[in-house]
Order: structure tokens, then sequence, then C-alpha cells
């Protein structure tokens, strides 16, 4: 399973069209541990493009703060599960929340 985590200044980035790089954490799905994150690049931010670049890096999750629900019917399309209305933490505190079962979202804080 590999996560994308949106950040901006190495926290997660509240608007994920507006991050200046995307942490994709690689998760063993049995033992529920890290394997390896990798900070990437994305591409310049346009509808669709960052769906289908997540998809192509071989993404199954993004964890965000907000995101329009536009972006989030591109992210379905690209087989990738949304979950928004998550807290400013470092990407390994946010995926391993997300894989203890702890993980705390509050409201999307996007509203187009």
């Amino acid at each position: 399973m590999k996560i994308a985590i949106p950040l901006a200044a190495g926290r997660l980035s509240m608007h994920f069209g507006h991050c200046d790089q995307f942490a994709l954490v690689e998760v063993d799905d049995q033992t529920k541990q890290i394997i390896k994150t990798e900070n990437l690049q994305p591409p310049a931010h346009e509808p669709g493009v960052l769906p289908a670049w997540l998809h192509q890096q071989g993404a199954n999750i993004i964890i965000a703060g907000g995101m329009g629900q536009r972006a989030q019917q591109l992210f379905a399309q690209n087989d990738i599960k949304v979950v928004v209305g998550a807290s400013v933490l470092s990407a390994e505190e946010i995926v391993q929340a997300y894989l203890d079962g702890s993980l705390q979202t509050g409201s999307n804080i996007c509203d187009h």
C-alpha cells in the first residue's frame, strides 16, 4: 500500500493543490509498518493532473486536510481512496495514526 500526503514545509498542507511536495509512504499491509517514505515534487496543479500523477506513482490512498468534491471524484476515478480532515502533522505521524486506526479527522476545510 502506498499513501500520499501533500506537504508544505514538511507537514501536511491543508490544501492539497497548494503543496510543495508529496510524501509517498510505502506501507506493509500485513505488519502495518512504514517501509519507506519518498518526497516528490508534484507537477503543476491543474484539474486532473495530480490524481493521474499520484496513480502513476502507485498511490492507493491520499490523506489531506481539505479537498474539493471534484478533486475527490478524480481521485476515485484513479482508484485512490480519499481521507480528508486530517490535522497538520508530519507524513509519518499521519500514516502511523491511519494504520493504528487512531487518525483524527475533522471537517473538510475545502468548499470548492
